[in-house]
Parts: C-alpha cells; sequence; structure tokens
C-alpha cells in the first residue's frame, strides 16, 4: 500500500517538474528573440542600418523634415523609440533631417495648378496633397490658397498643399413646352432664363386636294371663260417667321433636361 503511495506521489512530482520546464524553456524561447531597440538619432543612415542589423531588426526612412538642431542628413527620429523591446526581423520606421530651412515659399497664389507645380519643384519643393473646390467668379484652374503661406517661417517638411478652383457645374432645367405660343414671347422668356434662340423654320403649308377644291365651288357656278394670264412663278418665295409666328414642334422637347445656356430650336407656321 505504502509502495503504490510512493509511486503516485513520485509521479506527480515528475509532472510537476516537467510542466514547469516546458514553461520556462517556452518563455526563453519567446523572450529569447526580443531585442531592445536602439537609439538612432544623429547617426547616419548607413549608422543606423548596421546598428539594427547586428540585432536582427530592419529600418526604413520614410520622412524627411527641416530640422534646426540635427544635421543634414543625419537621423532626426525614430519608431519606435529607443529601449522599446521587439521581435527580431521588426521594422525600425526612421525621418532624416534636411537641416536648418534654406528656401522661401513662394507665393503661388492666383497661379495656374500647372504654373504652381512648376514653380514649387524649381525651388526644390514637392506638392504634400491638391484639393479642388468650385468658386463662383473665379475662373477654374487656379490656386485659391496654399498651406504653408508664402515666406512662412519655421517650416517643418518640404511640402506644400493646394486648393485649386474648379469650374462651376451648370444648373440643370427641365424644358417646357412652348407649342401653340408666339414665337415673340417664347424669345424673350428663353433670353431672361438665360438660354438661347436657335434655328427657326417655318412649316410648310398642308397640301388642298383636288377634291376638296372642286367641290368648294357652286354647282350652279358656271364657268368664265379662259382668260390670258401671266405665267405663276416656278416658286414662291420662302415664308419668314415673326414675332407673331405660332410654334408647331420644338427641340429639345418638353419635359428633357437642358442646362443653362443651351440653345432651343423651333418649327412655326
Amino acid at each position: 500500500m505504502k509502495s503504490a503511495f510512493r509511486f503516485v506521489l513520485l509521479a506527480l512530482v515528475l509532472v510537476i517538474v516537467a510542466m514547469v520546464s516546458g514553461l520556462t524553456a517556452m518563455r526563453l524561447a519567446i523572450h529569447g528573440q526580443e531585442v531592445a531597440v536602439p537609439p538612432l538619432v544623429g547617426l547616419t543612415p548607413a549608422e543606423a542600418e548596421r546598428t539594427v542589423a547586428n540585432l536582427g531588426l530592419q529600418m526604413s526612412i520614410e520622412r524627411q523634415y527641416y530640422s534646426p538642431q540635427i544635421p543634414e542628413g543625419r537621423i532626426m527620429s525614430q519608431l519606435p523609440l529607443p529601449g522599446t523591446k521587439v521581435r527580431r526581423g521588426w521594422q525600425v520606421r526612421a525621418a532624416q533631417s534636411l537641416g536648418p530651412t534654406r528656401v522661401a515659399i513662394p507665393d503661388v497664389t492666383g497661379q495656374s495648378e500647372h504654373a504652381a507645380e512648376l514653380n514649387i519643384r524649381r525651388r526644390g519643393l514637392d506638392i504634400a496633397s491638391m484639393a479642388e473646390v468650385e468658386a463662383a467668379g473665379i475662373p477654374a484652374d487656379q490656386v485659391l490658397a496654399q498651406n504653408p503661406p508664402a515666406n512662412a517661417a519655421h517650416l517643418v517638411a518640404p511640402k506644400i498643399s493646394l486648393l485649386v478652383t474648379t469650374g462651376v457645374a451648370p444648373q440643370d432645367f427641365v424644358m417646357p413646352n412652348f407649342v401653340g405660343q408666339p414665337l415673340g414671347s417664347v424669345n424673350r422668356t428663353l433670353q431672361d432664363a438665360g438660354f438661347r434662340l436657335g434655328n427657326v423654320s417655318v412649316a410648310a403649308p398642308a397640301p388642298v386636294a383636288v377634291g376638296e377644291e372642286a367641290s368648294a365651288a357652286s354647282p350652279s357656278t358656271v364657268p368664265a371663260p379662259a382668260v390670258a394670264q401671266a405665267p405663276a412663278p416656278s416658286q414662291a418665295a420662302p415664308a419668314q417667321a415673326t414675332p407673331a409666328s405660332v410654334i408647331v414642334s420644338q427641340w429639345p422637347a418638353a419635359g428633357q433636361k437642358v442646362v443653362a445656356g443651351a440653345a432651343v430650336s423651333f418649327e412655326v407656321r
């Protein structure tokens, strides 16, 4: 009985020892792959890359900023911060110093987008972002504002953001029905609404059937003797539209969407 109890107790102790050993080995394996991020500020990119490579880390320079304290070409900031525990293979992101500001910010407001971009890049600067806005009364493709402003002091990044105007979208209208109205009043309505009068054509008169013309004469009427007449002209002069002419059709048709300034054509009679 005592032998069995000793055997069970010994087995339990061995299991506990095995679990503790496994946990310890796992913890050492995990933390053995961690390293502390070294300080990189003030180093050259080549020195910083060698420093992190010796610890199994990687480095990338993602930004460039002006700095009156850090010499040009040296690392001025890093992420993660020095002393942070990271796993091997982690990438350290850094920003490089451009040294003190040596360029004046040009005033590009009022210039076209293309001219402003040339002016900015000629000074060794770059465009950070460009936004567009509709501005009534201001021509399209014109720089309305910039950030930083012209001749700004304490410049941080060598980039300028621009706000450029775009053309105002024309307003949509629904074409009304002008059929049956006199041309003169419709023309005034179009001009007041900002539209233009397009082509105006006169509809040809409807032909009269021979039978209808004969039936119009009284049956008791005796035909008059033929009288010599001058030959009719081969083609009658075309009719002209007048303000009193009545509209019989229009284009665009009633109900269609049109923009301000569009031309409207009519056929009148």
